[in-house]
């Protein structure tokens, strides 16, 4: 039986299994409930949990994602050594898409497997036709969390099938591809709901989703359809709510100190428990410094190239917790010095995914467990609304969002001041900003900047979409089709 198959069965019986147990109690979204009256609001509180829990579990907490949305872009290289992955590095970083890759399937697969949980909890809401504070709420974490997966699919894929229904049969999991304006039509649907239901902050298990999320998400859908006005409308309630706020240390906002932060608006929660429980995510693993004994950190992935390197102005503080540098010191975070480059198969790491060597000692290892995943930061609202205020012609608002990314950069304010030197900045800010972060190639593509930046590399048009992995349709028996030009 074909994994596209395993993967529905697994989604199926897995389903019913969310609701009890206390294996599932051990993976809340932040690491376990002590007594039953911990859980929330809801009598759909369990499985909820459980979608958070796949968000960790899967390949949409996984390495997948540095893949798709960094490895592809101008700012990174494929990095552990030559022959390690190199059937990936061709598929992701050269532009030889293939729909029989494996890291692409595992992307679509997982995605599915967690819209399918979603479904699930929505339709016990709508279909009992539940009213009650406490399930209407569960049902806006299930419709956030169908939404993202939505958005990234459609970021990956363009047309996708929309699948609503809970799954009971192989056959409801199977349908053809939706227009791009009928998935976000049901993003913007669903998040519509999610903000009106979510809470603003959660005073226990914080990383739920928020209506400050469900308004971030909706506000970068907008911004790709440059809809500014919407965008801007969305930004502007996010940060009027008063609920986030930069973090003062850039040092501490990719450590462990940083996670479910003042800049946090939706992270995929990481933890190790206080009982010792290591979550088996690879996503931080796979960036790790790759190298022996002490330096034996994870696989090197994700690696940050010269141009990126070149691109941090004079004094940045974000460089420094951005690239880490073979043969150099590691900046304070008790590691000492890097081997040189060789012996190591890289010049540059991902210092994102670098922790101190402190936090190593207290889990007992050396690759990264427990970090969360950033998923959307403030910083990612500011320069939304700067982009879209900039569009708008709202000059002076635009300069003051860039100016508030800067100066928490230790840098002076812009000198942009037309609306062309404006744009222009702040794809300079959004660059180093979010390096690594499976940002820039999206930038990139609803910038329009793709083919003049990445032509060089072996991109091309086309190469904005991922071919739909041919598992999917191999078992859609016809019903599914490949994306054009592939």
């Amino acid at each position: 039986m074909k994994k596209y198959i395993k993967i529905l069965f697994i989604t199926i019986l897995g389903l019913s299994f969310w609701s009890c147990g206390d294996e599932f109690l051990d993976r809340l979204p932040e690491g376990e409930v002590a007594n039953p009256e911990e859980l929330g609001v809801g009598g759909l509180e369990a499985q909820v949990f459980g979608i958070y829990s796949l968000l960790r579990s899967t390949n949409v907490g996984s390495w997948q994602r540095h893949w798709f949305g960094s490895i592809r872009s101008d700012d990174a290289e494929k990095g552990s050594t030559t022959a390690d992955s190199a059937t990936n590095g061709s598929a992701f970083n050269d532009f030889q898409y293939a729909a029989s890759n494996g890291l692409s399937t595992g992307w679509w697969d997982a995605h599915y497997e967690v819209i399918f949980a979603c479904n699930e909890v929505i339709n016990i809401v709508v279909d009992d036709q539940l009213t009650d504070e406490g399930s209407l709420i569960n049902e806006a974490e299930a419709r956030a969390m169908r939404a993202l997966m939505y958005f990234e699919l459609r970021r990956d894929y363009g047309e996708v099938p929309i699948i609503t229904a809970t799954i009971d049969e192989i056959e409801d999991a199977i349908a053809a591809k939706s227009s791009v304006a009928d998935i976000d039509a049901l993003i913007i649907s669903d998040l519509e709901i999610a903000i009106e239901q979510l809470p603003s902050n959660w005073t226990t298990h914080p990383g739920r989703s928020t209506s400050g999320f469900a308004n971030s998400l909706l506000a970068k859908l907008y911004l790709y359809q440059e809809d500014w006005t919407n965008a801007l409308a969305k930004c502007t309630e996010v940060i009027n709510s008063g609920a986030y706020s930069l973090h003062s240390s850039l040092e501490e906002l990719f450590e462990f100190e940083g996670d479910t932060g003042v800049e946090s608006v939706f992270e995929i929660q990481q933890l190790v428990t206080s009982n010792g429980e290591r979550y088996a995510n690879i996503y931080f693993v796979s960036q790790g410094v790759r190298g022996t004994g002490d330096w034996n950190l994870g696989w090197g992935f994700n690696v940050p190239n010269q141009g990126l390197v070149d691109a941090f102005e004079a004094g940045d503080l974000r460089f420094d917790n951005t690239i880490l540098i073979s043969g150099e010191d590691d900046g304070g975070f008790g590691g000492g010095t890097l081997p040189e480059s060789p012996p190591l198969a890289q010049p540059y790491w991902n210092k994102k995914a670098y922790t101190k060597a402190a936090r190593r000692v207290e889990f007992g290892t050396n690759a990264n467990r427990w970090e969360n995943i950033k998923i959307i930061r403030y910083a990612d609202v500011i320069l939304m609304a700067a982009e879209s205020a900039n569009e708008l012609g709202q000059t002076a608002d635009a300069i003051n969002y860039i100016n508030q990314i800067r100066s928490r950069a230790g840098l002076g304010n812009t000198t942009a001041a037309s609306q062309s030197e404006i744009r222009d900045a702040i794809k300079q800010e959004r660059r180093v900003e979010f390096a690594l972060e499976e940002s820039r190639f999206y930038d990139l593509v609803r910038w329009g900047d793709a083919l003049s930046t990445l032509g060089s590399l072996g991109y091309e048009d086309r190469h904005a979409l991922y071919p739909i992995p041919q598992d999917a349709i191999d078992q859609a028996g016809g019903l599914l089709v490949q994306n054009p030009d592939y």
